[in-house]
């Protein structure tokens, strides 16, 4: 994503490193805060919930009464009075793509409608189309977030469609699930993608009757154009950093995460933290092949480590997107994709492969999460852990499966059996519901995706997120899902799968925490821990469920620092 960022980052540093370190200077927390007449919701063992929290520099100190706290405030304490108003642990993005969410001060947005306003691909052409007007011919043209299921000609844009936009710029669209692209013929020619190339291992070149690429990317033929489309320059980068850490500190995130990057990619988004430009904390996951790199020793991540910044896991992916018809499933699709009846997608990787992959890994003792959508995904994945735990048993793996999307109840028991945790994207209920349920899985898979109650009735710890930039960084309406599970058209998507307000709120605090192996110092408000928390409108236990997404975040606190607050 960032390849000629990378590429000028000595020119950056020699030239603008003295005038970002001003520009950005942070001042330190105050000495001591303290926040009374408050509603606080710890998430700690016990879900305590307590009246007041007193903090020094970047710690939690103290967690009680308002007479315990009282007593700690001395006359330099910033007291808030919060007047009943709720304090959640910040928000941890168990799994996305930060700063994705910034495409939009880069590129054209194509989402239709919950999210976005185009309906149509003569809409996606004219965005398009618009953007090529005013942008020099030959530089690239970058569209994001086009879904198929939601235009009115249920299809993808081929290259003729977006020959329309322009055939004088390359024109590359992604897919809303990150898993699928569309290109113009200029794109395909430059990716060298014509009759004669043969798919990519993991991929799909779909094409037209005669054997050229109709312009419609699957897998790793589409991470292939997205690595053309997103060669962002060091302008366009510092954007999108920028967009991503005001939106997501504005919704209570204080640790992002970037999942599947490569190391070119952490260096920069190192040093824009080390610079102060990104004033959430950072949770990492290095791509497969930096992975291999970091199990032989030949990757430090030890020494990008800061308060702020984390080389955590290594993400591998086993499979694509249920909704661009590339999960890999035990059975067929609900509706045959082209009529093919036995379809159910495809892995990545065979399970061989996979399972070799994840032996290396895991007997360096890293840390591991795995993209599986399909339940056949998953089953490899169940797999490749358990002939790794064979060779090399860890008490403790907590190796994460990254979506889980159509999980069965057999492999959540195996899951505890070899030490998995899911991360669930509940918030497909919303999104996808309907498709789900009439399109993709039929009703009664569709009523089990995300199985988050049926976790929790098996002890099987997980957590829940969003995968943003695939869906907006909005942490109250995952929440909402995670406990409505109400789809867009107002359908309950699994009601037996429903879970409380509080289960939905530890799973993207101290649950969501404990997955990435960080429950020790963030995820709940205990004395000893980073001073993250998030102060709410109002008390997501205590409101009518339905209400749950229109609570407003008032203010976002990193290590004790304000860096959010709404305005009066």
């Amino acid at each position: 994503m960032f390849g000629r960022l990378l590429r000028w980052l000595v020119v950056l540093i020699v030239v603008l490193v003295a005038s970002f370190l001003v520009a950005t200077y942070e001042s330190p927390p105050p000495e001591s805060q303290a926040f009374v007449n408050a509603n606080v919701l710890t998430m700690d063992r016990n879900d305590r919930v307590a009246e007041a929290i007193y903090l020094e520099g970047d710690r939690i100190v103290a967690v009680g009464t308002r007479a315990q706290i009282e007593k700690k405030i001395t006359r330099s304490t910033e007291v808030h009075d919060l007047e009943g108003r709720t304090v959640i642990p910040g928000v941890i993005d168990a799994h996305g793509h930060f700063p994705g969410s910034g495409f939009v001060v880069v590129g054209v947005n194509l989402a239709s409608p919950p999210v976005g306003t185009i309906t149509s691909i003569e809409g996606q052409v004219e965005a398009l189309g618009a953007r090529a007007e005013e942008t020099p011919a030959g530089e690239m043209i970058f569209g994001f977030q086009y879904d198929d299921t939601l235009v009115n000609e249920k299809r993808h844009p081929t290259r003729h469609d977006l020959d329309r936009a322009s055939t004088e710029h390359p024109v590359i669209a992604m897919h809303v699930s990150g898993h699928l692209a569309a290109a113009n013929t200029l794109a395909l020619e430059l990716l060298g993608f014509d009759r004669d190339t043969p798919n990519p291992e993991g991929g799909v070149i779909r094409r037209e009757a005669d054997g050229t690429p109709d312009g419609v990317l699957e897998e790793t033929a589409a991470t292939m154009a997205s690595q053309m489309a997103m060669d962002f320059s060091i302008g366009q980068g510092i954007a999108m950093i920028d967009h991503a850490s005001a939106e997501y500190a504005s919704v209570g995130v204080t640790t992002a995460q970037s999942g599947l990057t490569p190391k070119p990619m952490i260096d920069a988004l190192w040093f824009a933290s080390w610079l102060g430009r990104v004033p959430i904390r950072l949770e990492v996951w290095a791509d497969a092949e930096l992975g291999k790199q970091w199990a032989r020793g030949e990757f430090d991540a030890a020494s990008y480590e800061t308060d702020r910044f984390r080389v955590g896991a290594v993400k591998i992916v086993q499979d694509g997107s249920i909704q661009g018809y590339t999960g890999y499933l035990s059975e067929p699709y609900h509706v045959p994709f082209k009529g093919d009846e036995s379809y159910r997608g495809y892995p990545i990787m065979k399970r061989e492969d996979l399972t070799a992959l994840v032996k290396e890994l895991h007997a360096a003792d890293l840390h591991m999460a795995i993209h599986g959508n399909g339940d056949a995904a998953i089953d490899d994945i169940i797999h490749a852990l358990g002939q790794a735990q064979k060779e090399h048993h860890r008490p403790d793996p907590r190796t994460i499966v990254i979506h889980s999307q159509m999980a069965r109840e057999d492999q959540l028991d195996r899951m505890l059996e070899v030490g998995l945790t899911p991360s669930y994207f509940v918030a497909h209920t919303y999104y996808w519901g309907d498709r789900h349920r009439d399109i993709f899985m039929g009703p009664e898979r569709a009523y089990r995706m995300s199985p988050t109650a049926t976790s929790i009735a098996k002890g099987l710890r997980f957590s829940i997120h969003l995968d943003t930039p695939v869906v907006p960084m909005e942490p109250m309406l995952l929440v909402w899902s995670a406990v409505n599970r109400r789809s867009t058209s107002g359908d309950i998507i699994g009601p037996a799968e429903r879970i409380s307000p509080l289960a939905a709120l530890r799973a993207v605090t101290i649950d969501a925490a404990w997955q990435i192996e960080r429950d020790g110092v963030v995820g709940s408000l205990e004395a000893g821990k980073l001073a993250d928390l998030v102060v709410l409108s109002a008390n997501p236990l205590e409101v009518e469920p339905n209400a749950i997404r229109d609570i407003e975040v008032e203010r976002t606190l990193v290590g004790g620092r304000t860096i959010f607050q709404r305005a009066e």
